[in-house]
């Protein structure tokens, strides 16, 4: 069963010009991407996040 997730992030840009992207799945445990783009940044923290549920399962706050 498949199921969609919200989950809110937060999105910079670094002096270097990099975006990065991180959320918090639950308290003390996040996830991060970064990218050239915006675009680039939140596919990478998608990538992560998914990685993260599937190591530790999801349990909304």
């Amino acid at each position: 069963m498949n199921r969609t997730q919200h989950v809110p992030y937060v999105l910079e840009q670094d002096e270097n010009g990099i975006w990065c992207a991180s959320a918090q799945l639950r308290p003390g445990m996040g996830a991060v991407g970064d990218g050239s783009t915006v675009e680039a940044a939140v596919a990478d923290l998608r990538e992560a996040l998914i990685a993260l549920i599937e190591e530790v399962g999801f349990r909304p706050r």
